[in-house]
């Protein structure tokens, strides 16, 4: 009789991912502890504490452990205090009304940018110059002056100390925000980040012109196309014929399918936005009898400091005009118009289409459309915003941040600035790119195509007023996140 051997194979190892060994090591083999307030997918769960276990690993871990090699409650404890900054974040994010920031405030703010620019720039040489003695930054600050920067573009550390140390004591757990010394080095650390690193980076006119560049993408004439040989030339037949006709009835039969499909979801896509809420802000937009080149001034709210020494005192942000709806009356517009309008004026103010006869007729008639079916695009616009963002979107940019930052699980060193001649290449490769529609193109931007580009761009060629730019959006975001902020100035 044959004994068979009673000696199990060897399990293999499982494996254990890097948030588990190092954000929780004391962790059974189970899923990782949910992360949001909010019901996510397993996976963006996953992905989110991965790319928190990539970060302390890359810039805590290295200076932590020349300090202390045996200390491994270090980083569980930093993921207990991200993990409450995150949850309040997202109760914040979930307030934001998100089709005023994305639809009316953000495209308000760049029109403004674009006009002032504009402004400042045919000031130039004049009396308003003081005789040319001013530069076109110093004009430019004088239409949108602010305290956290100046008019060469260097940012108030001061303004921005003070803003990180409110987003601190609201963010953090209450043990961490009372020592004075945890807290001064987190803020710090922040500090340095936001004023040295990101905001000097994406002011910089390259920088905006090459993340306009990835976004169109290659032109029509660089992607390569497979070439069309021309088929035989063969007498006319019965055969040919038949030919000929299924191919049309195929053709006619699959646009009927894609026209019936299209049909269908259309409908299915009416019918959830009439079912939606009704998601508009509260604030209308109050109007003053102007004239259609007239721009009211608007006080923007204050954002009070957050420290003891300064408790008394205010960070005051500049007076910013506001882009008005050219009207004849003085009665409120409800916000909701604006959802509509300020992207188009957005549009219109970037590649002046009111310079131009037809495409001035195209726009104002897509505004006499667009108010006609206001109703509609009341809902549509929040319905389709919501669908945007969504955990999917969410996925998706943190996979892209994780391989941007850690392409090999590790942060590689920043590549260097590209030199004078690379960034009058991208520059180049701006006015020359053309969309697959060329034809429509002399309509809108008339028949010198690259001067309406070059007019397009010119407003983000100067850092200092880039940098403008990005602290009033950056203020405009903040108040969104933290209301407190935000104080409402004395008559």
């Amino acid at each position: 009789m044959s004994t068979k051997s009673t000696h199990s194979l060897p399990t293999r190892p499982q494996h254990v991912s890097l948030a588990k060994r190092l954000l929780f090591p004391a962790l059974p083999n189970d899923d990782l502890p949910p992360l949001l307030a909010t019901p996510v997918p397993a996976e963006l769960n996953a992905e989110l504490y991965e790319f928190i276990a990539l970060a302390l690993r890359a810039f805590i871990n290295p200076w932590w452990t020349k300090i202390t090699r045996y200390d491994k409650e270090f980083l569980p404890h930093a993921t207990h205090i991200l993990k409450h900054v995150v949850r309040n974040l997202e109760t914040r994010l979930l307030t934001i009304d998100f089709t005023a920031l994305l639809c009316r405030d953000i495209p308000l703010i760049i029109t403004q940018h674009y006009r002032d620019f504009r402004t400042a720039q045919s000031k130039i040489a004049t009396s308003y110059a003081a005789g040319g003695a001013l530069s076109l930054t110093q004009l430019f600050h004088q239409l949108q002056p602010h305290i956290a920067v100046s008019a060469d573009g260097q940012l108030n550390e001061i303004y921005y100390r003070q803003v990180v140390e409110h987003i601190l004591i609201e963010c953090m757990p209450a043990e961490d925000t009372e020592p004075e010394c945890e807290r001064t080095v987190i803020r710090e650390i922040l500090l340095k980040i936001i004023t040295k690193d990101i905001i000097p980076k994406i002011t910089q006119p390259w920088f905006i012109e090459k993340m306009i560049l990835d976004q169109l993408g290659p032109p029509p004439s660089t992607i390569l196309k497979v070439p069309e040989f021309a088929p035989p030339s063969n007498p006319f037949s019965f055969h040919s014929l038949v030919i000929i006709f299924l191919s049309a009835i195929q053709s006619i039969s699959g646009a009927a399918l894609a026209s019936i499909q299209a049909y269908k979801q259309v409908l299915h896509t009416i019918k959830l936005v009439n079912h939606s809420p009704l998601s508009v802000s509260e604030t209308p937009i109050p109007l003053e009898r102007t004239s259609p080149a007239a721009t009211p001034q608007f006080s923007s709210p204050t954002l009070s400091r957050a420290s003891s020494n300064a408790s008394n005192a205010s960070v005051h942000t500049p007076r910013s005009r506001e882009p008005s709806l050219p009207t004849t009356y003085s009665d409120p517009i409800p916000a909701d118009v604006s959802y509509v309008y300020a992207p188009l004026l957005l549009v219109t103010e970037i590649f002046t289409f009111k310079d131009r006869l037809a495409s001035s007729i195209i726009i104002n008639t897509i505004q006499m459309i667009s108010v006609f079916f206001i109703g509609f695009l009341t809902k549509l616009i929040p319905f389709m915003i919501s669908r945007a963002l969504s955990p999917g979107l969410v996925l998706d940019i943190v996979r892209i941040a994780k391989r941007s930052m850690f392409p090999t699980g590790y942060p590689q060193p920043a590549p260097p600035d590209p030199t004078p001649q690379e960034q009058s290449a991208t520059h180049a490769k701006i006015l020359a790119w053309r969309p697959s529609g060329t034809r429509l193109l002399p309509v809108l931007f008339g028949d010198d195509i690259p001067s309406t580009l070059q007019a397009a761009v010119e407003p983000l060629s100067e850092q200092a007023c880039n940098a403008h730019l990005i602290v009033i959006l950056l203020d405009r975001i903040i108040t969104a996140l933290y209301p407190d902020l935000v104080s409402t100035p004395t008559p």
